[in-house]
């Protein structure tokens, strides 16, 4: 009696294991798809196995071992890209405990996001229900604090990460994607914020001071990293490490970007010049005007990652359409764009900033451009990601119209060729209160 027992547990398990291969392959038919790279299909389907999409075409009929899905009347597009976040690092931003960001200190290469990335986030499904696969997860908010002092320079090494996964190996795509920094500028305290804080309110001349010693603390810190590589190559097993500066040996090596944070005109100038001086790559992140440096940034080939257009005007005699029309100044230049929210509240809402520049002159494939194959190409991932391509990870989303459109719905969404939820706290709650007595 004991053999048909064990025979059934045994078939049993090998018949789970066969379902659990073929999970994330799958036919998609009956869609137009938005390539994104290439012209759009109508009445197409996509064959995907194992994870990655195998073939894209209008004969694609129903393959061994991979499930169909019948897309009638929808829109496939590859999954959108936030390229700025704190997702997976902050839970609820007034309470401490369920925030990793911002650790004290002025350079903290070493810190890694993905090692701190909560797979249990509830902002991770909520972000998801906007078409959103992949998110670039920065180990610091970008607050800049009115103290006065110097504060952090490198917040540490973000993520690009995909919205599924048990644990963070098998959400991330692509650790250490970008150093993430904050340019030092020359930071003015209002009189009744100082006042606020009893400081005293420090003189321009003095806080041209400070920003220049920051400047050269910065260059400083580079330097030793330079001397520390050089030293490592030049010693032997009992070289003694240093953790700071081995984490930037990618950066003054070229292999990892730095994600500069300068939202003036002359922060981004300063920031080029940095750059040439370090010989270092970098992606301007969060400018809130353009000025003069979009010629620049074409010149050196330096993209950009736009934060919010959901914003007011950095300054009081800006124009009310400012952050509206930055997107499209950039794109007139010449600058690869792509776009982000630097935030974990908001990171569903990326599309729609994506949308808000479509209104005020910036391309509508331009736009998409920014949610997709642009961001993977600034992030160094467009072998994987960011359009429908045979041999690409399989990040697709099934809508019912324009993933910028805030009337559209995401019907399916495809991590890996594998079918994702879409439910989150806000579906929990609509189903609750709709049950209501």
């Amino acid at each position: 009696m004991e053999f048909p027992k064990l025979f059934l547990v045994a078939l049993a398990l090998s018949g789970s294991a066969l379902f659990g291969a073929a999970d994330n392959s799958v036919v998609i038919r009956n869609v137009t798809i938005h390539p994104i790279t290439a012209p759009d299909i109508s009445n197409g389907s996509v064959l995907v196995i194992d994870g990655k999409i195998a073939e894209i075409g209008t004969r694609i009929g129903a393959r061994s071992g991979a499930r169909t899905v019948d897309g009638h009347g929808l829109q496939l597009y590859p999954g959108l890209i936030n390229a700025a976040t704190n997702v997976g690092l902050e839970e609820i931003s007034s309470l401490r405990d369920s925030v990793d960001l911002d650790e004290i200190g002025m350079f903290n290469p070493e810190l890694r996001a993905e090692i701190a990335w909560n797979p249990s986030s509830q902002h991770i499904e909520v972000t998801r229900a906007s078409g959103i696969t992949t998110v670039i997860s920065l180990p610091g908010s970008g607050a800049r604090s009115f103290r006065g002092g110097p504060g952090t320079v490198i917040s540490g090494q973000g993520a690009l990460m995909h919205l599924e996964g048990w644990t963070w190996e098998q959400a991330a795509v692509k650790p250490s994607a970008v150093m993430d920094m904050i340019f030092p500028q020359v930071e003015t305290v209002p009189r009744r914020f100082a006042a606020f804080l009893a400081q005293p309110a420090l003189s321009y001349q003095e806080l041209q001071r400070q920003y220049r010693e920051r400047l050269r603390q910065t260059g400083e810190f580079f330097e030793d990293a330079r001397r520390y590589e050089k030293a490592k190559a030049a010693s032997g097993p009992d070289f003694r490490r240093d953790v700071r500066l081995e984490a930037m040996t990618p950066v003054i090596q070229g292999k990892t970007p730095l994600l500069v944070q300068a939202e003036r005109e002359q922060m981004i100038k300063e920031a080029v010049a940095f750059a040439d001086k370090e010989k270092v790559k970098i992606i301007i992140a969060d400018p809130r005007e353009i000025g003069s440096t979009g010629a620049l940034l074409k010149q050196h080939n330096i993209p950009v990652v736009l934060g919010k257009t959901f914003d007011l005007p950095m300054r009081d005699d800006d124009p009310y359409d400012a952050p509206y029309t930055l997107p499209g100044d950039f794109y007139k230049a010449g600058v690869k764009i792509c776009f982000g929210t630097f935030d974990v509240e908001f990171a569903r809402n990326v599309p729609f900033e994506a949308a808000q520049a479509v209104a005020f002159g910036l391309p509508r494939e331009e736009a998409l451009k920014g949610l997709t194959i642009n961001s993977a190409e600034i992030l160094g991932v467009s072998d994987q990601l960011g359009s429908i391509e045979k041999g690409k990870v399989a990040d697709l989303i099934l809508t019912d119209g324009d993933p910028m459109q805030a009337k559209t719905n995401i019907k399916q969404m495809f991590i890996a060729g594998r079918e994702v939820s879409l439910e989150s706290r806000h579906t929990r709650e609509y189903e609750k209160w709709m049950k209501r007595p």
